[in-house]
């Protein structure tokens, strides 16, 4: 089928009947050797044999054959994961075809679409339905009731139908009817909306039925894609290779399954984690040192009775304390069951920001591991504070041992504020502070509590606001990640600030960009770039200023609003603008340094520069009053257009209040004709035995254009009066047929809808009468010696051209010249008819000029004051 030159809604008509029609093309076999959704032998069966999670092997592998051919397909392949996972939902919903039909055809509401995606219906419409009908990878079509009420929506996936039509029985997206019960009962598990039926069983909601907003589909699509690549004992086949160190191996492989950034699957394994259905692990070594990193999908684990090993404790970025390997001594060793500095645990989930869990490669050299960015689920014990202690998540070294040891601490507040800026508030060697001062950003430390945690006086609340780590807000968490560490070194007050800044920021260059979403991106490379050009953030002593007066701030190079430091922000080329306002300096600079040179032929180098340097001076202060004499005149202008604006608009005002009391005074007139009160000066009735009476009069010219004697009035009149009575008679018979059809008692009680209906019976019937005359006269008149001429002449012309001189007589010859002659015909008698049309007109207009140019009670004074000769009796007589 070709979708080449066709329109869309012919295709979407052949397609749909093709899909009737198709028989023979997509004959599956009687039987087939079916894959169910089993259990492993020998496993725990908690979960319950009709668990959807509960795929055997060949299952899941057919499954997942089918959910990766489907979002590889070429029409899927480029859209957004809402659409993907929207045709994953109608593919799982797609009925199976019924013995030599191929039939694949759903039917779903937009809204019942969203709620599996845990999108709006605006979302469907604009991101799922129009890309996919555009990429054909979908076909629609609104089924309507008897009424013409829209009932739902038929949804065709075309993969699965050229899949069927091309592939049959064996193409991967050919599944049987239990195959997509199947996939569709995993989708109903894994993130189904839920449904209460009546009278029958209510769906429970999938396991992320509550996930909705942004990253909801992708959310749902990479837990599907996940469970499909899960085996029975619950843990991700995780892929091989070299991977990223910050995103680690099981967000590089949830990026293969998804077609995204590994960055970007480890936000949504961070999201899955918080949800609490996936759960990351180390392998366990001899040293009790981080092994090789796995993922665990514990809806999987719990369908199939396992039991579920302790995880590690991921959260928001902050200081973590690692298990210290059996047998390390000096600052690594052993401190007890209960002065241990960290434990595994179950719990949290992985920020967006964690980059500490990187895995290591099997036979690197172990080493102390100082985690930076795990929170342990009990508070640490500090036994002996060896130095990797209270570093934070920076990786940094910490400041020499003897920094400010030299200082004597003489309260708790003092030791506090002696504490490395480094270390954030850390202790160094030497210090023991009563509790762990490890800097909990998220708002752990009590608030009104100081740092020794002695209570403090409340006041001051904005100045003494504590600070946190980066805000919840996505976007700005992508736009300031470069500057994290100037971030964490502002008070609570000026942390506030910055985000303020930079939400306005990031909503002018939203404004500025045809893709808004690569508003963060621009403003993070612009702080980047600004780092690079201070020397880097050891540099800034004042954080809080550089972020508000240099850092977000766009440094325009020229006039226009997308240029920053000379780059363009939609495009990232080079302003041309900027590249404009430099040729033109360097213009004026050669064409003056040539001026000097004229005028002034023996002047040398030093002297010839400051003369140059004079005159440019010269030339910048003549360009500057230039522009401030422009801006006075364009905002004397601007205050001269406002004026004529707002003079216009109350004109206008006025104009229609003018209007609007002209119009009610109208409405307020009564009838000129019967005197109905408030008739706007013309009653519907009157209005349609006006309009009936003027058809009534056309139609007898129409007739008497081409049947009577146009020089002889009486033949005219004749016509005309024979019109007017088959009208009248054509009336008559139409209002009789409307009284069968209503209620008379009904009519005898209200005598002016009777006037209404008939009325308006008469001016239809008028209306067809006019019609019919003119189509009547129009083809009558087709048939006088002008047409006939006209049309041989047309015919003979068509014949001659170029094209059928070689066979004048062929089929296509006659037919073309025969479309010609009959064209002409209708041509000539249309001028015909309006020619004629006109001379009656004129005729009429005549005789109502004569006739109404002086009443008889008049004129008879002037006749009989007339001798009677013989002419004048003459002409009296007649």
């Amino acid at each position: 089928m070709s979708t080449v030159a066709a329109p869309a809604d012919v295709l979407d008509h052949l397609l749909w009947d093709a899909i009737d029609n198709s028989v023979g093309e997509c004959r599956l076999p009687a039987q087939r050797n079916a894959l169910r959704s089993v259990p492993t032998s020998g496993q725990p069966d908690d979960g319950g044999l009709d668990d959807p999670l509960r795929l055997g092997r060949a299952m899941r592998l057919r499954l997942r054959d089918a959910v990766q051919a489907l979002l590889t397909d070429p029409s899927i392949a480029g859209q957004s994961d809402v659409a993907k996972l929207a045709t994953v939902v109608l593919y799982a919903k797609s009925r199976a075809p019924k013995g030599e039909k191929n039939d694949n055809v759903t039917s779903i509401w937009v809204a019942e679409l969203g709620r599996w995606m845990g999108v709006g219906e605006s979302t469907v419409n604009r991101r799922v339905l129009a890309p996919l009908r555009t990429s054909d990878g979908l076909h629609t079509k609104v089924v309507r009731d008897a009424k013409g009420h829209p009932t739902g929506l038929e949804c065709l996936v075309m993969p699965l139908w050229r899949a069927r039509k091309n592939g049959g029985a064996a193409h991967p997206l050919a599944l049987t009817k239990s195959e997509l019960a199947t996939l569709l009962r995993l989708c109903e598990a894994l993130f189904g909306p839920g449904w209460t039926p009546e009278g029958k069983e209510p769906t429970p909601p999938g396991i992320l039925a509550g996930r909705r907003g942004k990253g909801a589909a992708t959310d749902r699509l990479g837990l599907l894609l996940m469970v499909l690549n899960t085996r029975a004992s619950g843990w991700l086949q995780l892929c091989g290779g070299s991977v990223k160190k910050r995103e680690g191996r099981g967000a590089a492989t949830l990026a293969r399954l998804l077609g995204c950034s590994p960055a970007g699957a480890r936000k949504v394994l961070a999201r899955l984690t918080e949800a609490g259905v996936v759960a990351r692990q180390r392998k366990a070594t001899g040293t009790r040192m981080n092994g090789r990193g796995r993922v665990m999908l514990l809806p999987v684990a719990r369908a199939y009775g396992r039991t579920l090993p302790p995880v590690e404790a991921v959260s928001a970025p902050g200081t973590v304390f690692s298990a210290r390997p059996d047998g390390a001594c000096g600052d690594h060793g052993p401190a007890g069951a209960a002065g241990a500095l960290g434990t595994s645990g179950i719990g949290g989930a992985e920020g967006p920001g964690d980059a500490a869990n990187q895995e290591r490669p099997d036979g690197a050299e172990l080493h102390a591991d100082h985690a930076s960015v795990v929170t342990p689920v009990v508070p640490p014990q500090l036994s002996c504070g060896f130095s990797g202690e209270g570093r934070g998540d920076e990786g940094r070294r910490p400041e020499r041992a003897c920094a400010r040891e030299d200082q004597a601490v003489d309260s708790e507040d003092a030791a506090a504020e002696s504490a490395s800026p480094v270390a954030e508030g850390g202790p160094l060697r030497g210090e023991k502070p009563k509790k762990s001062p490890v800097d909990e950003r998220d708002g752990q430390r009590a608030a009104g509590a100081g740092a020794g945690g002695r209570p403090k006086a409340v006041g001051w609340e904005k100045a003494q606001r504590q600070r946190r780590g980066l805000p919840a807000d996505l976007r700005l968490r992508v736009a300031l990640g470069p500057v994290l560490g100037l971030w964490e070194r502002l008070s609570g007050w000026q942390q506030d600030q910055v985000e303020a800044a930079a939400k306005t920021e990031l909503n002018r260059l939203a404004g500025l960009l045809e893709r808004s979403d690569a508003a963060p991106r621009l403003l993070a490379d612009r702080l980047t770039d600004r780092l690079a050009e201070t020397g880097g953030e050891a540099l800034i002593a004042t954080p809080y200023g550089w972020l508000i007066r240099r850092g977000l701030v766009q440094r325009r190079a020229c006039t226009d609003r997308r240029c920053d430091d000379g780059i363009r922000l939609d495009t990232g080329g080079e302003c041309e603008n900027c590249n404009n306002v430099i040729d033109l300096r360097r213009a004026r600079r050669a064409r003056i340094a040539a001026e000097v040179d004229r005028e002034l032929p023996g002047l040398n180098d030093r002297e010839r520069r400051r003369v140059l340097e004079e005159r440019l001076r010269e030339q910048a202060a003549i360009d500057a009053e230039n522009l401030a004499r422009r801006r006075e005149q364009a905002a004397v202008e601007q205050a001269r257009r406002d004026a004529a604006r707002a003079a216009a608009k109350e004109r206008a005002e006025r104009e229609r209040a003018a209007a609007a009391a002209a119009e009610a005074a109208r409405q307020a007139l009564p009838c000129q004709v019967c005197g109905r009160a408030r008739a706007a000066g013309l009653c519907e009735v009157c209005d349609h035995r006006r309009q009936t009476e003027s058809l009534i009069g056309e139609a007898g010219l129409l007739e008497a254009a081409w049947s009577a004697d146009l020089i002889d009035p009486a033949s005219v009149a004749a016509v005309t009066a024979a019109v007017r009575t088959a009208i009248g008679q054509s009336i008559a018979t139409a209002w009789q047929e409307f009284l069968q059809i209503t209620d008379v008692a009904a009519l005898e009680a209200d005598p002016d809808a009777a006037q209404d209906a008939y009325a308006y019976t008469a001016f239809q019937i008028a209306q067809q009468a006019v019609q019919e005359h003119h189509d009547h006269a129009v083809a009558m008149l087709g048939r006088t010696e002008e047409a006939e001429a006209e049309a041989r002449r047309a015919y003979k012309a068509q014949q001659n051209r170029s094209w059928f001189q070689h066979n004048p007589t062929g089929a296509d010859a006659v037919a073309a010249a025969t479309e010609k002659a009959e064209a002409a015909r209708a041509r000539v008698a249309e001028h015909l008819l309006a020619v004629r049309l006109g001379h009656l007109r004129e005729q009429a207009a005549a005789r109502t000029e004569t006739a109404a140019a002086a009443p008889w009670a008049d004129r008879l004074p002037e006749f009989t004051a007339r001798s009677l000769d013989g002419g004048t009796a003459g002409a009296v007589i007649a």
